[in-house]
């Protein structure tokens, strides 16, 4: 069951008990997502307007609610966080955030700390019961039409809300070679703004990986998230080269920021 990596289960009981503490989170995430998207969104999106300020006041109801969810699953036992300088997230505005995706939860914890996260969501989301409400009415839907894309994640971004991106695009498997996607540096490149690296680091997340069963968790502790901000690089520095020679430099340095351990 467990990669040969990690060390055998020493308390049963309590790692049953983390695996059930996991479950029960996940049906609340999934209840409360549901609830808010067909109940509180409609009723915000009534009182606030313009959309505009319906948009800003729900992504912060939302990076409220993620904080909460965490806090549950800490109550529970389930996880502990630790963000190097919580305040400087909350200060992000008009940044790229990219960040390293080793778990299911990475957006949810991004999402929490940052209060004006935008984010651009797999298209799968948008068929989500749970999510797909929420997914509709505030974030950026992925799409072949780069084009619009780009448009879209410009226009945010010039509002002040801070675009959060997973250039890996997925969340890498277990001893998987890490690729960096070009799209963070692409978008950069075209809106000129600076993008923020973000290690997501901790214990392992068994468990909560690409294919990990969901009978999975840590055989010997809790998931611990330590998030630490790494130094903005900005896209003009990249600007006295071609746009093809940027991008991949661009990826590059991006890629050296998340993984500094390769």
């Amino acid at each position: 069951m467990f990669p040969p990596e990690l060390p055998k289960v020493k308390n049963r009981p309590l790692y049953v008990y983390r695996v059930f503490a996991k479950w029960v989170s996940f049906f609340y995430f999934g209840t409360s997502s549901l609830l808010l998207g067909i109940l509180v969104m409609p009723v915000m999106r009534l009182f606030l307007h313009p959309r505009k300020r319906f948009l800003k006041y729900a992504r912060r109801f939302v990076s409220a609610s993620m904080r909460f969810f965490f806090n549950l699953m800490h109550f529970l036992g389930c996880v502990d966080t630790e963000v190097d300088n919580q305040e400087s997230f909350k200060q992000l505005s008009s940044k790229i955030v990219v960040a390293n995706h080793p778990s299911l939860l990475d957006s949810v914890m991004m999402i929490s700390l940052i209060p004006n996260a935008d984010t651009i969501v797999a298209g799968y989301l948008n068929r989500n019961i749970f999510l797909r409400e929420i997914v509709r009415r505030l974030y950026i839907l992925n799409s072949d039409d780069h084009e619009e894309i780009f448009n879209a994640c410009d226009k945010s971004l010039k509002q002040g809300n801070c675009l959060l991106i997973f250039p890996e695009g997925t969340r890498t498997r277990r001893n998987e070679k890490v690729r960096v996607r070009k799209g963070a540096a692409r978008i950069a490149m075209a809106c000129g703004c600076g993008v923020v690296p973000v290690h997501i680091g901790g214990t392992d997340k068994f468990g909560l990986g690409k294919k990990d069963p969901w009978t999975g968790f840590n055989p010997t502790e809790r998931y611990v998230y330590r998030i630490t901000m790494g130094k903005e690089i900005h896209p003009d520095q990249y600007k006295s080269m071609s746009k093809s020679a940027a991008v991949r430099i661009f990826t590059k340095d991006i890629e050296a920021a998340l993984f500094p351990e390769k």
